[in-house]
């Protein structure tokens, strides 16, 4: 094995990471990683959407641990409030995962889109009206 890491293998390892670091700020601090996450490996890194969705999910649960023991220690957790959101979840988290197999990549992407299209605009007028 060489101690010698090729240009482009080094500037993906550096992107990789960023993307990384991006997605587990985000991430800890409860706001979902794979809004950034997901457009950083598919728009800059090239990555399928189908693999930058696989990718966010695989990174996403040691981050989630993390972040939900450092909640739970900051008593922050609502255990009975959860289970009211983890049961439909868990749910509808089976038949997305089957609408995404069946879906193309391109559709994939509008639908990601199209969905932080929507939050943006909701959280800024969220944002006026509390001024």
């Amino acid at each position: 094995m060489k101690a010698y890491i090729g240009r482009k293998t080094f500037m993906e390892f550096l992107y990789y990471g960023l993307a990384g670091v991006a997605g587990g700020v985000l991430g800890g601090m409860g706001m979902g990683g794979g809004t950034v996450l997901i457009p950083l490996l598919s728009i800059f890194l090239g990555v399928a959407q189908h693999q930058a969705q696989a990718l966010n999910l695989i990174s996403f649960l040691p981050m989630a641990v993390i972040a939900l023991i450092i909640h739970f220690k900051n008593g922050l957790v609502e255990w009975k409030k959860a289970i009211f959101i983890i049961v439909p979840a868990l749910f509808f988290a089976v038949l997305g995962c089957f609408a995404a197999k069946n879906a193309d990549g391109d559709t994939l992407r509008r639908i990601f889109g199209g969905f932080l299209i929507a939050l943006s605009a909701f959280q800024f007028i969220s944002a006026l009206k509390t001024e």
